[in-house]
């Protein structure tokens, strides 16, 4: 194509986007878009053809862009083109490219000069650009014409603004030389997304086509009209050049060969012509790459360095090596000992922020989970009392029993006894399957040795299943021991120094009962806050709800948020019970219910209210906390069938006594027995489980794994690990070379510094005799029938309002728009002949600077074209 410094960035792009690629990652540069806006016929169309360097784009007189096409530029290795509303077809002749632009335009717009906001979106594949977006807007007019409406000047301007006023926009403001510059609308609407001119380029079209005797050269050397970045003329082909099929490159030659020519542009030739503004906007290109670049530098070097340490291990690698082998083995058995402890025995070092293990898990088993299935093995009093009456019974035999037999006790005692070892086993699993659990993750440094890890994993488990069976065996013991002797001189125990067969005792252990029950908590302790949801509440009333719980000692409440500064509710915890309640068919959360033992609603008119969490574990840990606050869980009744045979003893008034003597004296003893189980199981099991595993894996586990595997086969490297290893090497040394790239590019290429700022008010003084699409005061003459606009602000008179009186300026007033171009009629209507303007004063346009001479020629009043009195001085 014909935009060479394009190609000369290409190949660094390129260097970037592979260098990224190799990492496996995107180079985001973001290259900013070029918006060409102008006045119709001003040349934008062949400013971005030139800048493209392709023909592809509809040409002719009046306005012939009517619908803004998106233009993207995409490096490919082939070249096409493709629509976006006919992605299917693939265009490599730009010719049929044309052609379909004109039918899309006309298929929305019509073939009346209609307008439409709805941009075209072109895509041009080559190996000649950069990844670039470029628009060609609608040429900015005045007057409606064919199917226009009434209100198109505000139509284009509005959807000029919504493309030029993104801050990465480059803005091309075309005006062509046979204008009147000062009174330029692209110039104006730059100014207004633009107001510092960082990022407009003021582009000159048709010189060759300026009357004899005057030119742009005060304008294009910037003294005249300035602008921060200047401007940029160019010689574009003419229409009969077009239709006579001259291609750009003969074009731009010719357009070279006049600015070398011409007296007036000679001196700045260098500075003028297409392929200086292709120059001009690829060095915005390359300012802006250059701009990206310490962004990816920091990026890079940053996982530079996170790759170091793990790359200087393997910088000097060999996988054969048995020197190595061994020195590893030693150091990650070692290293999987020190990781075992830790999370055993707990560290401030890779503590794990998103769920407990290890060792506050076991933790939690110990004094969470066991006291809670102790309780619930709590003994029905309905079966204990019958249990206790038939006990008394059969020991007196055919006698009337006088006193309270101590057989009886020692018998029901035994029986309490025996039912705690279903929980204590039930620990020692739950604890034996966090310590598997807790190897497991260990072992998960030895992934890169997969015959190391399992046999590591393999030794340590089976040691750990041996010491389950011992662990077992003593915990099995202490309840025998426990039974073997029946304590009654214990000095917790109620009987002690009291007389069994006094009605003293049954009163004494009610009343010792009651005092340990009121000693159970501090009243006002908190022992428990955290997140619940209410469950059951009904859908009519909000359905289920979180809340902020907080658990005491007497009571329950809950707040709307962890503030506590709003009680929505207050929960005394006498008469209450837990139950558990199944998980719904569609929710995921874990239920347990809170009810009243005396059949009253709990909170408004709910009997029970469900509780949930999101897992099962918070579950067991709240209702160990509404353990510790007294509140047990439900024992499931179970019903008698023979109801005569609950009121056997019931009837004896002296039965009844000795029973109720037992029922407290086996209550007083199975507490002792069960405070003493409660302090004993965890010793237990950290002694003969716990602190065992850890011993052997620090002292014999190194030894158990030579003698199970030979060491080369122990650290065979997984395929995983090798491509990974592979991986992190080509990754290191890709990011070495992605930096080097990036340094290349700074060292190769060059900003450019911002031009400093230049008086351009002239653009501001002028704008306020102009309308714009932003601001419409209101006027006395309205035009008549202006229908509503399509776009845009509220359709309204022109932002001029029609002089009525005489006009602000000094001079006299101009009966007529000042300086209409060549064919442009000077009342702005297309079909009325144009008027002849007579001879008026010389004075100085409004836009020029005092002091500036005039090089206006004489007025000839003979000719009847119109005559342009003010032109050749704005262009001097």
């Amino acid at each position: 194509m014909g935009n060479r410094g394009m190609e000369e960035l290409i190949p660094l792009v390129n260097k970037l986007q592979d260098a990224f690629s190799s990492i496996g990652q995107s180079c985001h540069l973001d290259l900013p878009q070029i918006a060409v806006v102008g006045g119709q016929s001003a040349g934008k169309s062949s400013v971005l053809e030139n800048f493209v360097g392709r023909d592809f784009l509809p040409r002719g007189s009046g306005i012939v862009t009517r619908r803004p096409l998106i233009l993207q530029l995409i490096f490919s290795k082939t070249e096409y083109a493709e629509f976006l509303h006919c992605k299917s077809r693939k265009f490599t002749d730009f010719e049929e490219v044309r052609q379909e632009i004109e039918v899309e335009t006309d298929r929305v717009t019509g073939t009346n000069k209609g307008i439409s906001p709805v941009p075209i979106n072109l895509r041009i594949y080559s190996p000649h650009v950069l990844n670039l977006t470029l628009i060609d807007l609608p040429g900015i007019t005045k007057v409606p014409v064919g199917d226009q409406p009434q209100d198109i000047e505000y139509q284009i301007k509005d959807m000029i603004l919504q493309f030029i006023s993104r801050e990465s926009s480059l803005i091309l403001a075309v005006t062509p030389a046979n204008m009147d510059l000062a009174n330029s609308d692209a110039l104006k609407l730059a100014k207004e997304v633009d107001p510092q001119g960082l990022r407009t380029i003021g582009v000159i079209t048709k010189l060759d086509l300026m009357d004899e005797g005057t030119d742009a050269r005060d304008v294009l050397e910037n003294k005249l009209l300035p602008l921060r970045r200047g401007y940029i003329g160019v010689v574009n082909r003419s229409q009969k050049d077009i239709e006579g099929k001259k291609d750009i490159r003969t074009a731009l030659a010719a357009e070279r060969k006049f600015f070398l020519s011409h007296p007036a542009y000679r001196h700045i030739a260098d500075r003028m012509g297409t392929p200086h503004l292709q120059k001009t906007l690829n060095q915005q290109l390359t300012n802006h790459i250059r701009e990206s670049l310490p962004a990816l530098r920091s990026k890079l070097q940053s996982q530079l360095l996170s790759l170091e340490k793990e790359v200087e291990e393997y910088k000097n690698f060999r996988p054969d090596d048995p020197t190595r082998k061994t020195k590893a083995l030693l150091q990650m058995v070692q290293q999987f000992g020190v990781d075992f402890e830790k999370r055993i025995e707990g560290s401030g070092d890779q503590v794990d922020t998103l769920e407990l293990s290890g060792g506050a898990r076991i933790n939690r088993i110990f004094h969470e989970r066991f006291p809670f299935e102790l309780v619930k093995m709590e003994f029905d009093e309905k079966d204990l009392r019958r249990e206790i009456s038939y006990a008394i019974k059969n020991i007196h035999g055919v006698r009337t029993g006088l006193f309270t037999p101590d057989l009886a006790f020692e018998a029901i005692v035994k029986k309490q006894v025996v039912k705690l070892k279903e929980p204590c086993l039930k620990c020692v699993d739950l604890v034996i399957q966090e310590l598997i659990s807790t190897v497991r993750q260990c072992t998960s440094k030895l992934s890169s040795y997969p015959r190391l890890r399992e046999e590591t994993e393999r030794i340590v488990t089976t040691y750990i299943r041996e010491r389950e069976g011992r662990t077992k065996d003593q915990i099995l013991l202490l309840i025998d021991i426990e039974q073997s002797y029946i304590n009654t001189n214990h000095e917790d125990f109620i009987g002690f120094a009291n007389c069994y067969y006094t009605e003293q005792l049954v009163t004494g252990a009610q009343q010792r009962s009651t005092q340990l029950n009121k000693k159970r908590a501090v009243p006002n302790q908190v022992i428990r806050r955290g997140w619940l949801t209410i469950n059951n509440i009904s859908l009519m009333k909000g359905g289920s709800k979180e809340y902020w719980f907080v658990l005491t000692a007497e009571s329950l409440s809950w707040y709307k948020d962890e503030e506590e500064k709003e009680k929505k509710y207050m929960l005394p915890l006498d008469n209450l019970k837990i139950r558990d309640v199944e998980k719904g068919f569609m929710s995921n959360k874990h239920v347990f219910a809170i009810f009243n033992t005396e059949q009253r609603n709990v909170y408004k008119d709910l009997r029970q209210i469900e509780l949930a969490c999101d897992s099962q574990e918070d579950v067991d840990s709240w209702k160990a906390s509404f353990l510790r606050a007294g509140v047990y869980p439900e024992k499931d009744q179970a019903e008698n069938e023979d109801g005569a045979q609950e009121n056997t003893f019931s009837m004896d008034p002296q039965l009844e006594r000795q029973v109720e003597t037992i029922r407290n004296l086996v209550d007083s003893y199975v507490a002792i027995i069960n405070k003493s189980i409660r302090d004993l199981m965890p010793k237990t099991i950290m002694h003969l489980m716990i602190n065992n595993t850890k011993a052997f894996i620090h002292h014999e586990l190194l030894a158990y794994l030579y003698s199970s595997a030979d060491q080369s086969s122990l650290m065979e490297e997984s395929a995983d690990q090798a491509q990974r290893r592979d991986d992190m090497l080509r990754m290191y040394h890709a990011l070495k070379e992605a930096l080097n790239i990036i340094g290349d590019i700074s060292t190769s290429t060059v900003s450019t510094p911002v031009p400093p700022p230049v008086d351009d008010t002239w653009i501001q003084n002028t704008s306020s005799h102009s309308p714009t699409p932003q601001r419409r005061p209101v006027s006395s003459v309205h035009p008549p029938g202006r229908p509503p606009a399509v776009r845009g602000p509220t359709p309204g008179p022109p932002l001029i309002p029609v002089p009525v009186g005489p006009a602000t300026f000094s001079a006299p007033p101009i009966p007529s728009r000042p300086g209409p171009h060549p064919g442009v009629f000077a009342n702005n209507d297309p079909f009325s002949a144009p008027p002849q303007i007579p001879s008026r004063p010389a004075r100085i346009p409004p836009g020029i600077p005092p002091g500036v001479p005039s090089r206006r020629p004489p007025a000839a009043p003979s000719r009847p074209t119109i005559i342009r009195p003010a032109e050749p001085s704005l262009l001097d």
